[in-house]
């Protein structure tokens, strides 16, 4: 038996240590959060109870309006005057008056579908807001991933040549002790190796602050930068025609979508107050009893407003203007838009450029030359200024080559914003 539970104990210790194993070697790829981006972020949950409440809305903007009932002049005494009356109720209501009057509204001219078109409109705006929060969280997820992926080589570039000076640091300590060397040509590597300390510790900052951001925008407190997975950057072939892409804007912007929904909505309200000319009707149906010269009397009426002197004037001008406002609008954001994506392309463009330019020099070689140079140091084939000088520009180099794969991932990205659509 304690064979058993040795063996059961061993076996679920075994099984843990896998699956533990396995959850710190989980990687993820930019498609990988966005994913747990849609499945767990909270904003984005919270705002599709809009749309639900909007559809609620609807749905009681369709019902009728509840009937009236009105039950008056019931006297609960009678004078000697009264007349008697057959009983209502048992031996109750021989010398009781009643009167009852149902009433109900019926809406003329369609208003109650007009208000139901307004809901719906009301809806759309509810979906678009929400597919407008989506297309900007997600739009911060990737720049925030775009932004770690430059900070993460960064990083390990800076780390190598850390490494690098730390060992110089050493060996010119060690020079300066026994003579060798002089005391200022130790302090100058010294105070290089402070500074290349200092910048690795910014660059350390910042990639905290971006894998703190996609933690938020993914809700997994848990993730750490070495377990995301960058793919190798590459400049996108793709010919992107102005026209083209102004034309899917036209119709996929999501400002431009919202904006014609509003005017939709503008529209909408213009039809209801219309309408509003028309007086709606209330139906009535009367019952009396003991109030008049027949004892149980039913009758029945209608009631109606005279549009003698409001004939919603006002409010259809102020209806009509808020359309015309927001045509004006709508056609002012379609010219921005398309100026946005003119910007946009050119900034592309001359990226794209200097990227190819980049390529043809040979980073490698440059590697090389960096890792050599320490032994034409030693072998006093540079000086130290010029070593320091090199190691300055080709870090200044490398990170300049880096933040343009930045800004060429991020204006892409911006340009899929103001498309609104994948390119």
């Amino acid at each position: 038996m304690q064979k058993i539970l040795m063996v059961k104990k061993f076996y679920l210790i075994f099984v843990l240590s896998c699956l533990a194993v396995i959850l710190q070697a989980q990687t993820y790829s930019l498609k990988d959060l966005e994913s747990q981006f849609l499945k767990n972020n909270l904003q984005l949950i919270a705002n599709k109870f809009h749309i639900d409440r909007s559809e609620a809305l609807i749905v009681q903007e369709k019902l009728w309006a509840n009937p009236n009932l009105t039950v008056d002049n019931l006297n609960l005494w009678a004078n000697r005057s009264f007349e008697t009356m057959p009983n209502i109720i048992g031996n109750f209501g021989s010398k009781q008056q009643l009167n009852m009057e149902l009433e109900q509204l019926i809406e003329t001219a369609g208003k109650r579908k007009k208000r139901v078109a307004i809901k719906t409109l009301e809806k759309n705006s509810a979906q678009l807001e929400f597919e407008e929060i989506l297309r900007q969280l997600k739009l911060d997820l990737r720049t925030n991933f775009y932004s770690l992926q430059r900070i993460q080589l960064e990083e390990n570039q800076l780390q190598s040549i850390l490494e690098l000076f730390s060992k110089l640091n050493e060996q010119y300590k060690t020079q300066a002790e026994k003579q060798h060397v002089s005391q200022v040509s130790f302090l100058r590597v010294h105070t290089e190796l402070i500074g290349i300390q200092k910048e690795l510790l910014d660059i350390k900052s910042q990639k905290n602050e971006f894998i703190q951001q996609l933690r938020t925008l993914t809700q997994l407190p848990d993730l750490k930068a070495e377990q995301l997975s960058f793919d190798r950057f590459q400049v996108g072939e793709k010919t992107l025609f102005p026209t083209e892409l102004k034309e899917k804007a036209n119709s996929q912007n999501i400002y431009l979508r919202s904006m014609a929904n509003e005017i939709q909505l503008s529209e909408g309200q213009l039809r209801l107050e219309k309408a509003q000319r028309t007086p709606n009707l209330n139906l009535l149906m009367n019952y009396e009893r003991g109030g008049n010269v027949m004892s149980n009397f039913i009758g029945i009426g209608v009631n109606i407003e005279l549009p003698i002197f409001n004939r919603n004037k006002g409010n259809i001008q102020a209806a009509k203007i808020q359309v015309e406002q927001g045509q004006a609008q709508f056609q002012a954001r379609q010219i921005e838009i398309g100026n946005e994506i003119d910007k946009l392309l050119n900034k592309l463009s001359l990226f794209r450029e200097n990227l190819t330019n980049w390529k043809d020099t040979n980073t490698e070689a440059q590697h090389r030359v960096l890792e050599n140079y320490i032994k034409y140091l030693q072998e006093q084939q540079v000086t130290l200024i010029e070593f320091i000088d090199f190691s300055q520009a080709f870090r200044e180099a490398q990170q300049a080559y880096l933040e343009l794969q930045e800004s060429y991932l991020i204006t892409f990205e911006q340009l899929q914003y103001v498309v609104g659509q994948e390119l």
